[in-house]
């Protein structure tokens, strides 16, 4: 059995760190247009991977078939446009209340394969989506109690995380059939490409910012984009993916208690029992999807 060169549990837990980040540093470049900080989050993430890519990985960009160049298409698209909604969300709303509803998104990928590929329910799952999306439903009435505005950064987190469900189902059809390092690259890029067009379209400024937000722009595509994600994919490799999944739904603690220290942003009852309510409904979602996947494992072992 072979040992791992680092402990898992900690590269985790620098993960869960590393993507909480991403909030708060949006947060910082608020000045920016949403569009804007996502075009060059997913750039300088696709500039900093080109050299491995056109060395290392090239063959593989030159064997997808159309199919799957047009499945990735509209995968990168769909990330491009969760990404703006998320951004933009964060202009309503707390950091806490963003994070916790566009964390969601296993929650919307199983309803979504439900309508389309005709994925069953277990009993498990179907409460576990219940009490998710109670928990949603707290943030989201208490937010708007207090202003029209919070509300709307919620339906604006919820719509982020509906696209990021649409993203990693069509993103399914083609991870397997290539490393994750092209994979990434060529949806980062055509992410990077929507954003470009969608900012070109609405008259964005591209350069006119302070050097602190470049800064802020770099940072956010080094260490949410590439070293939290590099993290739990090498996690994948050690440990369940059932606990990297876990790991992964801690996010909203990391960006609150960020938040708290960075942006002094309060946290109120009514987020911590929205949130605790959602973060429990994902837990049981992904217990329930996760002994299902063990007992048709098992299952065709048997058969």
């Amino acid at each position: 059995m072979r040992i791992p060169p680092f402990n898992p549990y900690i590269a985790l837990v620098i993960g869960v760190i590393s993507v909480s980040a991403a909030a708060v540093f949006v947060k910082l470049a608020d000045g920016a247009p949403a569009a804007i900080i996502a075009n060059y989050r997913l750039l300088f993430a696709v500039l900093i991977m080109s050299p491995i890519i056109f060395t290392k990985y090239r063959h593989e960009l030159q064997s997808i078939n159309k199919k799957n160049w047009t499945l990735l298409c509209f995968a990168g698209v769909f990330l491009a446009i969760h990404f703006i909604l998320w951004f933009e969300s964060l202009n309503y709303t707390s950091v806490t209340s963003s994070v916790v509803l566009v964390t969601m998104q296993p929650l919307f990928a199983f309803i979504l394969t439900y309508f389309f590929f005709g994925e069953r329910f277990s009993q498990g799952t179907i409460i576990s989506i219940i009490i998710a999306i109670l928990g949603s439903v707290i943030i989201g009435w208490v937010d708007f109690l207090k202003s029209g505005t919070a509300l709307f950064g919620d339906i604006l987190a919820l719509l982020a995380a509906i696209l990021m469900a649409a993203y990693l189902i069509l993103g399914q059809q083609t991870r397997n059939k290539l490393s994750l390092m092209t994979y990434t690259f060529i949806v980062y890029g055509v992410s990077s490409i929507t954003l470009f067009f969608y900012n070109l379209i609405m008259q964005h400024s591209f350069i006119h910012y302070p050097i602190e937000y470049w800064a802020i722009f770099v940072a956010l595509a080094i260490i949410p984009t590439l070293l939290g994600q590099s993290l739990f994919n090498w996690a994948h490799k050690w440990l369940s993916p059932a606990t990297v999944s876990m790991a992964i739904i801690f996010e909203p603690i990391g960006a609150t208690i960020l938040a708290y220290l960075i942006l002094n942003e309060t946290v109120t009852g009514s987020q911590v029992l929205g949130g605790t309510i959602v973060v429990f409904g994902l837990f049981l979602l992904i217990l329930s999807t996760s002994r299902k996947s063990s007992v048709t494992i098992s299952k065709k072992i048997r058969d």
